[in-house]
């Protein structure tokens, strides 16, 4: 078994409340899930308004599936103009951890 994880720290553009960040937010979070069947939610900065950590994991028995679909989803996450990549935290754990 194999499992991947994600955290992207991001920093948001035009927001000004956190009813716009969850605006900006929850679409990321959601089209994550439904096109990769990863688990994924917002994790950290809850209660700024203009950051946010979106964390991801994922399991599956082909260490080659969790590395090709854990760049997808970085990919995904990279090209959306609404939000700024600050860094990517990626761990992958293993049958010998």
């Amino acid at each position: 078994m194999y499992v991947g994880t994600l955290s992207f720290d991001l920093l948001l553009g035009d927001v000004h409340s956190l009813k716009e960040k969850r605006s900006v937010v929850r679409p990321i979070v959601a089209e994550l899930q439904r096109k990769y069947a990863v688990s994924a939610a917002e994790v950290d900065h809850m209660d700024l308004h203009r950051r946010a950590i979106i964390g991801l994991a994922m399991v599956s028995g082909d260490p080659a599936h969790v590395t090709d679909v854990l760049d997808r989803c970085e990919r995904l996450v990279a090209a959306r103009p609404e939000v700024e990549l600050l860094s990517v935290r990626r761990r992958f754990h293993g049958d010998d951890d």
